[in-house]
């Protein structure tokens, strides 16, 4: 297989963690609006198709065995890809052989004007006698080299021609799945109701069952910039599928791809953190907080909020400090690195952002606690 040399651009990476929460979303409401769906969705059988069609996934999605085929194909490729690998191994251990050989003919050779002696003539004879066995090796290592690439490129022309024809095939066989799956639906006995399984978490919180217009519209936005990053999860889906791909099918391991989602997940837990306060998905120690009255539970979250405060204006001034500090108006600022050398202002910048919001929340979590204090119930 040839390899990938294909390396992240910068703008593309920022561009993708800021547009692809907002389609994602999109869809996700359309979906909602229109109801659980009926049947293979043509949408999901190209995703299939894009990130495994290689194993024949989009097949098994529509329940077709034709998918079988595509597998011995595939191991095929990871044989020729693993032969491949130790093949250059051989060209570069005979190449050096063939430089180590030149050099000591070279060295072998008795100067003009010198009289030979026998161990300098069994020395030149040695090494003008090796000389067509290393190159030898190396003509065969090379020729063997580029055989087992011509299999890895007739096995990679023929996979792309088996994904090429399935893309232009699914729309008619999703269309036939569905008619089938209708007529099994249609035949089939009625389906017992799913049931409604409760949000995990604590629960313990009872300011979740109060509500203001203030803290309404802080937990507003907490809310929906949780679930804007967590969108970013479904991106390094694709992104590690992308790795495993380059890494084992075309021996191009990437460091661009280890680093863009460390990015991202330091990113999206810094910004996470007011969604799951908001959900009362942190971790608590429950052990003397489960036994207290409502009234009791506010009263210990007032006093403990003295340390969370402490803790996030501490996370807020810090965090700008090192935002500001990586950040240069008149350069490109403070870059990774690695050789993808992306600036790192934008991620550092998500400290104080998410500290702010973790603020806010906090002060809605303690508008709450006052309100059932003084009124002595949620």
């Amino acid at each position: 297989m040839p390899s990938l040399p294909f390396v992240l651009p910068h703008w593309l990476y920022w561009g993708t963690l800021v547009v692809f929460p907002i389609v994602a979303m999109y869809f996700v409401q359309r979906q909602r609006r229109r109801g659980a769906p009926q049947g293979p969705s043509l949408f999901i059988a190209y995703m299939f198709w894009l990130c495994s069609g290689f194993m024949g996934l989009h097949r098994f999605y529509l329940r077709s065995n034709w998918g079988l085929i595509f597998i011995p194909v595939f191991l095929l490729i990871l044989h020729t890809t693993d032969v491949i690998r130790d093949k250059r191994e051989d060209v570069s251990r005979t190449r050096a052989a063939v430089g180590a050989a030149v050099s000591e003919l070279e060295h072998a050779k008795i100067p003009p004007g010198v009289t030979a002696t026998p161990q300098m003539q069994e020395r030149l004879a040695k090494a003008e006698a090796a000389q067509p066995k290393v190159k030898s090796d190396f003509e065969a290592a090379q020729a063997d080299l580029t055989q087992w690439y011509s299999y890895s490129r007739w096995l990679a022309i023929l996979m792309a021609a088996m994904l090429v024809g399935d893309a232009i095939l699914l729309p008619g066989l999703v269309r036939r799945q569905k008619l089938r799956e209708a007529a099994e639906r249609a035949n089939a006995p009625p389906e017992a109701g799913v049931p409604e399984v409760p949000q995990i978490g604590t629960q313990e919180d009872p300011t979740l069952r109060v509500h203001t217009r203030l803290t309404d519209a802080i937990e507003w936005v907490n809310i929906r910039a949780g679930e804007y990053v967590a969108y970013w999860a479904v991106i390094s889906v694709f992104g590690y599928y992308y790795e495993v791909i380059a890494r084992f099918a075309f021996n191009s391991p990437t460091n661009w791809l280890h680093e863009s989602m460390f990015l991202m997940y330091g990113m999206q837990y810094m910004i996470a953190g007011a969604y799951a306060y908001q959900s009362d998905q942190h971790v608590r120690v429950d052990v003397f907080y489960v036994k207290f009255s409502t009234r009791g539970k506010a009263i210990a979250d007032i006093i403990t909020s003295i340390f969370f405060f402490i803790f996030v204006l501490t996370l807020l001034f810090t965090g700008w400090r090192f935002a500001m500090d990586s950040f240069n108006p008149g350069g490109i600022g403070e870059v990774s690195f690695t050789e993808w050398g992306v600036q790192y202002w934008p991620v550092k910048l998500m400290m104080p952002i998410g500290a702010a919001l973790l603020l806010l929340q906090g002060i809605s979590k303690l508008i709450k606690d006052v309100i059932i204090l003084t009124r002595g119930r949620a």
